[in-house]
């Protein structure tokens, strides 16, 4: 097996769609509840289904990217203020295709999906796909300075950092005294796998968090985005059974059939892309609303919420052609 898989590559957000909005709030509800068990007060999703148009957001069609596997399409978000070189990479290797015809090669339980090149480090450099203008190096983004970031600030108590909360729908932890800020593994997470070396990673290679959240991945491998949409296509895929979750065989990978930019598909029928924003008193009144659930089933108000427990809606609507 190549060297860079006996590496700990990597060591993401959020079930995002209104449809999942309903879901989630409904999500703890007994089999066979009756609408007579309705919510006391506003659910979440009531938050979010009444909140006005200024409280969505689009992204820039250039960080949203569509990876389309023989399941459907993952929806994905890069995140360059926090990996703005990273970010830069992925998407020249977009641009140039690198990713059509690879495969999620490794799934492993209650951890990561990864997705690649299975020949990037084969002692035959000919098999590897070629990085073309691509960088194939990148010097660690693992973490930011705090100076002018606006983190909308959770009151909670993190385990892992003095400060947590949310930029632009990424969840982000802080810390005040060394001036550092950094996207957190939750679910969905999207993250730059890596060798030993710290300046190994350049985005060809990347995973999702699949599982319970790898916290203590933070500032040691860099994050570059989210799953905004589709991670169910990643979590539900066949655990890999060798080492680390890889496919011991070629044949059991996942094909990637394309990944494409947003910004690149057609204006006029490009689905259109809204992440509910994290900065609004919507999104203050959404936390809220997790953190002590008004659903009629809940008999204890957990007056608490972890920072990987929220759900960022997104709402991925097609258009039709003019005409």
């Amino acid at each position: 097996m190549p060297e860079r898989f006996r590496l700990p590559r990597v060591a993401a957000a959020a079930l995002a769609c209104a449809a999942c909005a309903h879901v989630h709030a409904q999500a703890s509800a007994p089999a066979g509840a009756s609408a007579a068990s309705a919510p006391h007060g506003r659910s979440t999703a009531d938050i979010v289904d009444e909140a006005p148009a200024g409280a969505w957001r689009r992204p820039d069609p250039n960080d949203v990217l569509a990876m389309t596997l023989p399941s459907g399409i993952v929806w994905i978000e890069l995140a360059p203020r926090f990996a703005p070189k990273h970010a830069n990479n992925i998407r020249t290797l977009v641009a140039q295709h690198y990713f059509d015809g690879l495969s999620v090669l490794r799934v492993q339980d209650n951890f990561v999906a990864q997705w690649g090149d299975r020949d990037a480090d084969d002692e035959d450099a000919s098999k590897g796909r070629s990085l073309g203008a691509a960088k194939r190096t990148l010097e660690p983004e693992f973490a930011i300075s705090d100076q002018g970031l606006r983190i909308t600030r959770l009151k909670d108590r993190d385990v892992w950092a003095p400060v947590t909360g949310f930029v632009d729908g990424f969840p982000v932890a802080a810390d005040p005294k060394t001036h550092q800020a950094w996207i957190a593994h939750c679910y969905g997470t999207i993250g730059a796998g890596r060798g030993n070396t710290v300046d190994s990673g350049n985005g060809s290679e990347l995973y999702a968090v699949i599982g319970q959240s790898p916290r203590g991945l933070d500032r040691n491998i860099a994050p570059v985005g989210r799953v905004l949409q589709g991670m169910e296509l990643l979590s539900a895929l066949p655990r890999g059974g060798g080492a680390m979750g890889f496919y011991d065989k070629p044949e059991q990978d996942t094909r990637i059939v394309k990944v494409e930019r947003l910004a690149d598909m057609p204006e006029a029928t490009r689905p259109d892309v809204r992440v509910f924003r994290t900065d609004t008193p919507q999104w203050a009144q959404v936390i809220e609303s997790r953190r002590n659930r008004q659903d009629a089933w809940y008999v204890h108000k957990a007056g608490a919420i972890d920072l990987c427990n929220i759900t960022v809606p997104v709402r991925i609507e097609a258009r039709k052609p003019a005409g």
